[in-house]
C-alpha cells in the first residue's frame, strides 16, 4: 500500500506543470547537431550535442534587470512553436552570391509564475553548422521598458578545448591584436575574450562563439566565471552605456537580443563557409542598391603619400589626387581614397593628430584640395573617389556632411577611431549606414567592432577593420604569416574585414625594420598574393604607391582578383598552419594558400569543379624566396576535376592560382 501510494504521488509530481519538465530537443535538419533545453527551479539551461557527442554541458540562462531583478528562477515553459525554415536569398555583396537559410526555429515562451510575471521568449535556431538563440521580449500589458545590467548566457564547454581568441584589457577597443591560444581551463576568471572565438576539441571538432545581428543593443564578450557548481564557465559580457559600468542596454518593449551564434562542424573550413550570420540578419533595407559597387581601392597614407619625381608639388592637392586616379584607371582599381598628407587631413581641421577641434569641418577641403575638381576628374576616368573621416567630426553634422559628398559625387567613405560597442556606439554605425545609403555612399568602419552578418541588411557596408592588420608595418612589425594564419579561425569567421593589402616590398625577417613611409613587409610576395583570397573584404586594398607595382610579378593577379564572390570552399585548413580558399566568380575560380613560418608541401584537390578543361595560371614562391622573398615563378597548365596538385609553399609562403573555363 505504501509502495503504491508513493507510486501515485510521483505520477503526480511528474505531471504537475512548472515542477517538472521533459527536455525540449531542437534538432539540426540533418539531426547531427542537438540543442537540448531545459527549465528547473533555479534557471533554464541548454546543452548542445553534435554526432551524439556532448560539446556544451547544462549551462544556465538569465537576465538581470536594474529595478525588477533577475528573470530565470521560478520560470513556466508555456507551449512551444517550432517551424522549419528553408528559403534562399540574395546578397548583394558577399562571400557568396546566394545562401541557404535552412534551419528548425523553437520559440519557448518563459513566464515568471510570481512578482512581475514578465514573459521573454526564447528563439533557438538549430542549422546544419550551428546553433543560434536569442531573447525575445513580446509587448506585454505590465511591462514596457527594460534597462539590463546582465545577460547572464553562459557556455559550459567540455573537454577543456583549445581556446584560440583576442583578450582585452576592456571594452574601448579597436580590436586589434594578436591571438592568443591556450586551454580552456588556463584563463583566469574575468579574463575578456573578444569575439569571435574558436574552440578546438580533442577529437579534432570546432566550435566558434560569436553574435548575430547586432541590433539597438550592446556588443557581447565572454568571461570566466565560477558556475553554480563552482567550475568555471564561459559567461556573456556586454560593453557598458558611456561614463557608467553597470547598464548595459534600455529598451522599449517589444525588443530582440542578438542572436547568440555557436558554429560547430568536425571541418573547421565549414565554419569559414557558413552563412549563418547573415541568415540571422534581415533582408537589405536599402531598396535600390544600382548605385552600389564593390571593389579595390587606393589607401595613400599606408605607404606614405609616395609620389615620383614630378613637376608639380605632392600634397592635398589636385595634382596628386590626379597621380593615383591615373594608376586607378590603368589598372582596373575601382576606388582612390583621398585621405591625408603631412599627417593632416584632407578636411579642414585644427585639432591636434587627427582629433577633431572646435572648428572641424568634414565638408570642406583644406586650401589647395578642390574636391570637386578630384571628383570631376576621376568620373571621366570611370574611377570613384572615397574620403577618411575622424566619426566625431562626421557624425554631429551627418546629415549636411553627407550632402556635401553626395554634391561632390563621392562613392563612400572610411570611419575611423569608434573604439567602442556599447548600445549607444551600435547605434551610431546604424544610423551612419542608413544616412549614407540615402546619399549614396559605401562605408567602411576602421577602430571598430566585429561584423555580424549586418551587411546583409545595409549592403553599403562594405568592409570592416576590428583585426591587427598591415598598417601596423608602420610602426610594430607584428603583422607577420604566424598572424596572418591565426585570423582566418577567429576574425574571420564573423564576416569582411580590411587588411590594407598590397605591400610589395617583402624583406627576409632579417632585414625587416620599421619603416613609416614604404611600409616592409613579412613573408613572401605571392603570401601577400594570396590574402587577396584568404581574406573577405568587398573593398580590397591596393594600398602602396603605383609606381611599387610598375613592372612587378604578381601585379595582374591584383588586376584581376575580384571583391565579391558566387561561391566559397574550403579545400585545405589546418588551424594556426596552413589554409587554401577557393572563391569563385561565374565561371572563374581564384584559390590562396598560406602558410605560417613554417614552409610545407599541401595538396590541392580539384573535384569541387564542374567538368570540363580550365587554363590555371598559377603563382609560386621562387626556390630562392629566402633570399628574395618577392620573387615568384609563373605556370600555366590545363586543370579538370580530377587533378590533385602539390605544391611547395616556402616558410611564411603562398600561391594563389586563378582558373578560367576553356
Amino acid at each position: 500500500m505504501k509502495q503504491l501510494l508513493a507510486l501515485s504521488l510521483l505520477f503526480f509530481v511528474a505531471v504537475l506543470p512548472g515542477l517538472a519538465q521533459k527536455n525540449l530537443h531542437v534538432r539540426s535538419p540533418n539531426g547531427q547537431i542537438d540543442f537540448v533545453f531545459n527549465l528547473s527551479k533555479t534557471a533554464p539551461s541548454y546543452k548542445v550535442t553534435f554526432n551524439e557527442k556532448t560539446l556544451v554541458e547544462p549551462s544556465e540562462l538569465s537576465l538581470t534587470f536594474q529595478q525588477t531583478g533577475v528573470f530565470g528562477p521560478n520560470l513556466t515553459q508555456r507551449k512551444s512553436i517550432t517551424r522549419i525554415i528553408d528559403e534562399t536569398y540574395e546578397l548583394v555583396v558577399g562571400k557568396v552570391k546566394k545562401a541557404r537559410n535552412h534551419c528548425r526555429e523553437t520559440t519557448i515562451p518563459l513566464y515568471e509564475k510570481e512578482g512581475n510575471k514578465r514573459q521573454i521568449n526564447l528563439v533557438v535556431r538549430v542549422f546544419d553548422d550551428g546553433v543560434a538563440f536569442r531573447y525575445e521580449f513580446p509587448e506585454q500589458e505590465n511591462w514596457s521598458s527594460y534597462v539590463l545590467t546582465d545577460e547572464n548566457t553562459t557556455f559550459q564547454l567540455t573537454q577543456n578545448p583549445t581556446v584560440r581568441a583576442l583578450f582585452l584589457p576592456n571594452f574601448t577597443s579597436s580590436h586589434e591584436g594578436l591571438y592568443t591560444t591556450t586551454l580552456l581551463g588556463s584563463i583566469k576568471n574575468d579574463t575578456l575574450m573578444d569575439m569571435p572565438a574558436l574552440f578546438e576539441f580533442p577529437d579534432k571538432t570546432y566550435l566558434a562563439i560569436t553574435e548575430a545581428a547586432l541590433h539597438d543593443y550592446a556588443g557581447m564578450y565572454l568571461t570566466m566565471k565560477n558556475g553554480p557548481s563552482g567550475s568555471s564557465v564561459l559567461t556573456s559580457q556586454l560593453s557598458p552605456l558611456p561614463g557608467q559600468t553597470e547598464n548595459k542596454v534600455k529598451a522599449i518593449l517589444p525588443h530582440k537580443t542578438p542572436w547568440r551564434v555557436m558554429l560547430i562542424s568536425d571541418r573547421v573550413g565549414a565554419l569559414i563557409e557558413s552563412n549563418i550570420l547573415t541568415s540571422l540578419n534581415e533582408p537589405s533595407k536599402i531598396v535600390d542598391v544600382s548605385w552600389l559597387k564593390a571593389g579595390k581601392t587606393t589607401f595613400p597614407w599606408w605607404n606614405g603619400n609616395v609620389t615620383p619625381d614630378t613637376s608639380f608639388a605632392p600634397g592635398n592637392n589636385f595634382d596628386t589626387q590626379k597621380y593615383y586616379i591615373d594608376f586607378c584607371a590603368a589598372n582596373h582599381i575601382e576606388y582612390h581614397s583621398v585621405v591625408e598628407y603631412g599627417l593632416h587631413e584632407w578636411y579642414v581641421n585644427d585639432g591636434a593628430g587627427f582629433v577633431p577641434g572646435p572648428n572641424v569641418n568634414a565638408a570642406k577641403a583644406v586650401p589647395g584640395l578642390d574636391m570637386q575638381q578630384v571628383c570631376d576628374y576621376a568620373k571621366t576616368k570611370g574611377v570613384g573617389i572615397r574620403v577618411w573621416v575622424f566619426w566625431t567630426a562626421l557624425y554631429p553634422k551627418i546629415d549636411s556632411v553627407f550632402a556635401q559628398y553626395e554634391r561632390w559625387g563621392i562613392k563612400g567613405l572610411m570611419v575611423d577611431f569608434m573604439d567602442r560597442d556599447d548600445q549607444e556606439m551600435v547605434a551610431i554605425q546604424e544610423r551612419i549606414l542608413q544616412k549614407a545609403a540615402e546619399h549614396k555612399l559605401h562605408i567602411q568602419f576602421h577602430g571598430s567592432y566585429k561584423p555580424t552578418g549586418m551587411h546583409r541588411t545595409y549592403p553599403n557596408e562594405l568592409t570592416r577593420e576590428a583585426t591587427l592588420n598591415y598598417e601596423t608595418s608602420k610602426w610594430s612589425g607584428l603583422d607577420t604569416p604566424d598572424h596572418d594564419i591565426s585570423f582566418p579561425f577567429t576574425r574571420l569567421l564573423a564576416g569582411p574585414m580590411d587588411m590594407h593589402l598590397g605591400g610589395f616590398r617583402a624583406v627576409p625577417d632579417n632585414q625587416y625594420k620599421i619603416q613609416y613611409t614604404r611600409p616592409l613587409m613579412h613573408g613572401t610576395r605571392c603570401h601577400q598574393l594570396a590574402m587577396y583570397v584568404v581574406t573577405e573584404s568587398y573593398l580590397g586594398m591596393v594600398a602602396d604607391y603605383p609606381d611599387a607595382y610598375k613592372g612587378q610579378p604578381g601585379f595582374d593577379f591584383l588586376k584581376q582578383i575580384p571583391t565579391v564572390w558566387d561561391e566559397v570552399r574550403v579545400l585545405n585548413a589546418a588551424v594556426g598552419q596552413f589554409i587554401t580558399i577557393a572563391r569563385r566568380t561565374g565561371d572563374d575560380w581564384f584559390i590562396g594558400s598560406i602558410t605560417n613560418s613554417r614552409a610545407r608541401e599541401i595538396s590541392i584537390p580539384f573535384d569541387f569543379l564542374p567538368e570540363g578543361n580550365y587554363t590555371a595560371d598559377l603563382y609560386s614562391d621562387a626556390p630562392d624566396v629566402a633570399q628574395n622573398p618577392n620573387h615568384l615563378t609563373q605556370q600555366i597548365r590545363t586543370i579538370t576535376r580530377a587533378d590533385v596538385l602539390t605544391i611547395k609553399l616556402a616558410a611564411g609562403g603562398g600561391q594563389v592560382i586563378r582558373l578560367r573555363k576553356q
